[in-house]
């Protein structure tokens, strides 16, 4: 199985748990791709998710199977070039529209030489605040025999965005099984890019999809689940919702913030999975507290060795 996250370095945590969640309801091996990239804009500075994470990240995921891979993809050179200038100082992060290049993948060596056609014939995209309750195996291996990608209605843009009301199928980009050889010969994704790159819209790389992609397969609401938490549900996406009471307003809660999972959401059903998420978590972050010092002792060592030979 093909599994797609982005990001900069503040969805290391998001990723890692989704992750987590992921290893727990498949036994198939995984290769899941990492795209990042440094970025500056007018307005913001963007770090890239570390080579550090990805190899953490690494050897956890072949504890559970040593066939599971991940590949992190610096993506910096090749997003400078198609620039989605419209769309980069918005209320959207920039990284949104990364996923907008799943067909610049590379496809590692020894997968080519084994599997040269097929190796990247689908990807499942995941946001980082998705979180993975049941086997998903049937989901990833479905059918997309005429289709580019197959996703769940967004649940407020049902409403607002769909071309035809009753169709309601302007799907969200959070959970996206992609038919990348499809993709490839439409050139959707490169679609998508230029677009982004001459207009600015809302939900950029959301809107792009729905509008370019000429055949979508809607799925069952349990493939993506964006509000209330069921017993079918497969992926629960923590989206921002609206709240009504006591007045009009927005809650936004991410899988990570332990928390307000269970203060604002009255959420328990992951304790067990947060509880190793935490964990992990601090270990990594105080190994990397030792990396650091260990670097700024050795460029402290280099300045006074500098200094006496000058």
């Amino acid at each position: 199985m093909n599994i797609l996250y982005c990001g900069d370095q503040k969805m290391e945590d998001g990723l890692l748990l989704s992750t987590l969640s992921i290893l727990n309801h498949t036994e198939d091996p995984l290769h899941i791709f990492v795209l990042t990239m440094r970025l500056s804009t007018e307005t913001r500075n963007y770090n890239p998710i570390s080579s550090w994470f990805a190899e953490d990240l690494k050897r956890l995921v072949k504890e559970k199977n040593s066939e599971n891979q991940v590949t992190r993809v610096d993506l910096t050179e090749t997003f400078s070039r198609e620039m989605p200038y419209a769309n980069l100082d918005t209320h959207f992060t920039p990284y949104c529209m990364l996923r907008l290049f799943a067909d610049k993948i590379p496809i590692p060596p020894q997968s080519a030489a084994a599997c040269p056609t097929s190796f990247l014939d689908r990807i499942l995209y995941l946001d980082a605040d998705v979180i993975c309750r049941r086997d998903f195996s049937d989901f990833y291996h479905q059918d997309l025999s005429g289709y580019e990608i197959a996703g769940v209605p967004d649940h407020y843009g049902r409403w607002l965005y769909s071309r035809d009301i009753r169709r309601m199928d302007y799907l969200n980009s959070g959970v996206l099984l992609l038919n990348m050889e499809a993709i490839k010969k439409t050139r959707l994704m490169e679609k998508c890019r230029e677009l982004c790159a001459d207009k600015q819209m809302f939900l950029p790389d959301q809107t792009a999809l729905n509008r370019l992609c000429s055949s979508k397969k809607k799925l069952p609401r349990r493939f993506n689940e964006q509000r209330k938490l069921k017993e079918n549900t497969v992926f629960q996406h923590f989206t921002t919702s609206f709240r009504i009471l006591p007045w009009l307003h927005t809650v936004t809660v991410k899988p990570w913030e332990v928390e307000k999972m269970h203060s604002k959401l009255k959420l328990h059903e992951y304790d067990s999975l947060l509880e190793t998420f935490t964990q992990i978590s601090e270990t990594r972050k105080k190994q990397n507290q030792q990396k650091d010092q260990v670097e700024t002792d050795e460029q402290g060592k280099r300045i006074d060795t500098n200094f006496l030979y000058h």
